[in-house]
């Protein structure tokens, strides 16, 4: 008898373990959601906080919940190896991350062995195309935080293997879900004029590392059919303004000093509307569960590729001087 098997022949006789067993407390939080049913999620990437948040929340989840009804129970930290920033975070995420009982494991190919569904949390787009094609291969259903990838090219080889893997994928920042947002009739949507933090680093295009935040609730407004846009670039400060097929304009205020926030405020025929505030990730988990469950993505894979290719555009108008660059055309 394995291990597993053998964790799980001892819960059902209700036995304790002996003081002196070579188990973990992760080998039987594996045997208990085994046992119980749940579903078994495992992560990709301890450098970004969304890691941590995922798995509080479905862990430490009510019963008779949607949560209760999953598991993360395993977890491959990296990650990047050279953003400062996701060095200094792994350690000290794979170290909380334990307590919610996640076994910690060498690979993607060892994860995959243990989970039915997988989120992608690596804070470093470049990492993304080749983490999830391991993943698309083995047909796990795939979440991929933001941003899907640091390139328009990478997130259409990525939608590419998905369909030819039959593999269900979803992409999306929680902004999304920013209060209000998905109450108002985007049939009715004129314009929009946002804002969001745009801090940068130069392993990412400006927009692919926090700024996708804001792209994101504009597309989530005004849908896929922007066709060029304009980067305007101040200490400080970027302004997006982008031009849609049907003539509608929106911009997007990436704040990089001062304070910053979400929000914005958006244009309808007859109604003019003020974003909420942004209330964490659980309204972003509220989509993710459901998608693991139908494999139907809440977000179009045009919309995902229209963002890309408003970053890969704005960032080309900034380093040309901020003249207006038409979007790459759909695949």
């Amino acid at each position: 008898m394995d291990r597993k098997n053998f964790l799980l022949s001892m819960l059902v006789l209700g036995l304790s373990f002996p003081a002196n067993a070579t188990h973990s407390s992760a080998d039987l939080a594996l045997a208990v959601a085994s046992m119980q049913g749940k579903k078994k999620i495992g992560i990709i990437g301890l450098d970004s906080t969304h890691s941590i948040a995922f798995t509080k929340a479905i862990n430490t989840a009510v019963p008779d919940s949607l949560y209760a009804q999953f598991s993360v129970v395993a977890a491959y930290p990296y990650g990047s190896l050279t953003i400062p920033l996701s060095v200094e975070r792994i350690p000290r995420i794979t170290a909380e991350i334990q307590q919610y009982g996640v076994t910690i494991v060498s690979s993607i190919a060892q994860l995959l062995k243990k989970v039915d569904y997988v989120l992608l949390e690596t804070n470093d787009g470049n990492l993304h195309l080749q983490q999830a094609l391991e993943v698309i291969r083995a047909g796990k259903p795939l979440f991929i935080d933001k941003p899907i990838a640091n390139s328009y090219d990478d997130a259409v080889r990525i939608f590419e293997a998905a369909e030819k893997y039959n593999c269900p994928v979803f992409s999306s920042s929680s902004l999304r879900y920013i209060v209000g947002l998905q109450d108002i009739d985007k049939n009715r949507v004129v314009g929009a004029d946002l804002y969001s933090p745009a801090v940068t680093d130069p392993s990412h295009k400006d927009l692919y590392w926090y700024g996708i935040h804001g792209v994101e609730m504009l597309f989530a407004l005004m849908g896929a059919g922007c066709k060029k846009v304009r980067t305007i670039q101040e200490r400080g400060v970027s302004m997006y303004v982008g031009q849609w097929d049907d003539g509608r304009i929106a911009s997007l205020r990436g704040i990089r000093e001062g304070k910053d926030d979400f929000g914005g405020t958006v244009f309808l025929t007859d109604q003019i509307v003020h974003l909420g505030q942004f209330m964490g990730y659980g309204p972003l988990l509220d989509h993710i569960l459901p998608f693991f469950q139908t494999g139907i993505s809440p977000v179009d894979e045009k919309e995902t590729l229209a963002i890309c290719a408003f970053i890969d555009a704005a960032e080309e108008s900034k380093l040309s001087g901020g003249v207006p660059i038409l979007l790459q055309k759909p695949r």
